[in-house]
């Protein structure tokens, strides 16, 4: 009853168009207030979340992704994918994936690749005859990977709540964000083949290859040389988001030669305030998971698991149904901070690996950005184009089959996202 209660009041405040950390602080206050009398707690509990060092890699990379895309990388980034793939069947389809899956490593954001990369391909793509339904769907699809392949903002989330080590999670989320990659660029293939009417531009020759790639270099390299460093040890996560956004302020002024003082500031100014919004939904996060845990309702799942006789692929199977049913509601970021505190304890009860769980939450987060009536994927490809909502879903409907296929293969292959943090040395 408890339960219901806590949820539904919540609920329904952000149903009301509430903004996230108001309704979690106002939810966390009332459970203080009623059943301890006060919320004198609440100070020191948001205190000891904030003296974390892993919250400067928020602005850091946020600060990284706000250069890379006001330096213009993505048309040289798209050109690269489209020079070297673009002449086989259904290439167009490939070349956009492949632009996502690299400015999703460099943005940390599922809008922002959904976005940036629409607005440069989706003109190539009717150019060369690319069916408008298939052009609206990869997009959308192939924008979510910015939710999986880091630098995640929502993975950097899930680690605060979840006191999981971030370059842990960043480094499980490279092979399944790559595989999802994968699936989704052998898709736009086969489709092609089905369909005779497609054009493919002609190969471009070696010579405008080797110009794309040389062009791009900078931009393709990004990710690597960041996540390399964590592997190898050489950064932690908060070094390797500095060295990041040093690596993006050097090739900006020095190769694009596109920013000036007042570009680099905005840049400063739009990171501030989009790590300041983030660090508001973390105190209110804290706040929450404070109030439930006083009133012990994480223990209480714990026990109900318990009564039912889940085991922990039963569990993982009734939590993953619940967050994908979430998704069509709710925010990624709601998700995360509502459903991690509760599961935490029955996660560590029942031995399911944090770093596994971290990256099928992020699969399904992935899923809500293309699930109507909120994936916000869906209103960003509609806001960029002429396409009506009904045929952007529709558009998006053989990914959403697709990644549920990911996500299925995730939970039978906990392998796969945990094999690469454990042989960095991460530990189990």
């Amino acid at each position: 009853m408890t339960m219901l209660l806590v949820f539904g009041g919540l609920i329904l405040l952000l149903l009301t168009g509430m903004p996230i950390f108001v309704a979690l602080g106002l939810s966390a206050s009332a459970i203080l207030l009623i059943f301890e009398g006060n919320i004198g707690s609440i100070a020191d509990t948001v205190f000891a979340h904030f003296d974390k060092p892993i919250l400067m890699t928020i602005p850091l990379f946020v600060f990284m992704a706000q250069l890379m895309i006001r330096a213009k990388v993505i048309d040289d980034l798209y050109d690269m994918a489209h020079t070297v793939v673009g002449h086989i069947r259904g290439g167009l389809g490939v070349a956009t994936v492949m632009s996502c899956t690299i400015f999703a490593a460099i943005s940390g954001s599922s809008v922002a690749t959904a976005l940036s990369i629409g607005s440069s391909a989706i003109p190539q793509m009717k150019r060369f005859g690319y069916p408008e339904r298939d052009a609206l769907g990869v997009i959308a699809a192939g924008g979510t990977l910015g939710i999986l392949i880091p630098p995640s903002g929502p993975m950097i989330l899930y680690a605060i709540v979840s006191e999981v080590s971030i370059g842990a999670l960043f480094l499980a989320g490279i092979v399944p964000g790559l595989l999802l990659a994968l699936i989704f660029s052998a898709y736009c293939i086969v489709r092609a083949s089905r369909d005779p009417s497609q054009q493919a531009p002609d190969w471009a020759g070696w010579g405008r290859v080797l110009s794309a790639l040389r062009r791009s270099i900078w931009a393709v390299m990004a990710p690597p040389v960041v996540m390399g460093g964590i592997y190898f040890g050489i950064f932690t996560a908060g070094e390797a988001a500095a060295f990041g956004s040093l690596y993006a302020l050097v090739v900006a002024l020095t190769v694009y030669r596109s920013l000036g003082l007042t570009q680099i500031w905005e840049c400063a100014r739009q990171s501030m305030l989009t790590s300041m919004m983030v660090f508001m939904i973390i105190a209110g996060a804290a706040m929450f998971g404070h109030a439930i845990t006083i009133i012990r309702l994480p223990m209480g799942v714990t026990e109900m698991v318990a009564s039912m006789g889940l085991g922990p692929l039963g569990f993982m199977l009734m939590v993953m149904a619940m967050i994908f049913v979430m998704g069509m509601f709710f925010e990624s970021i709601a998700i995360i901070l509502i459903t991690t505190p509760i599961l935490l304890p029955t996660m560590h009860a029942l031995d399911i690996d944090l770093i596994w769980y971290g990256v099928l939450l992020m699969i399904n987060l992935e899923l809500a950005m293309i699930t109507p009536p909120v994936g916000m994927n869906l209103f960003v490809i509609k806001g960029i184009t002429d396409a009506s909502l009904s045929e952007v879903v529709r558009g998006a409907a053989p990914y959403v089959v697709l990644m549920l296929g990911g996500l299925v293969l995730m939970m039978l292959a906990p392998g796969l996202a945990t094999w690469l943090p454990y042989a960095a040395g991460f530990g189990q």
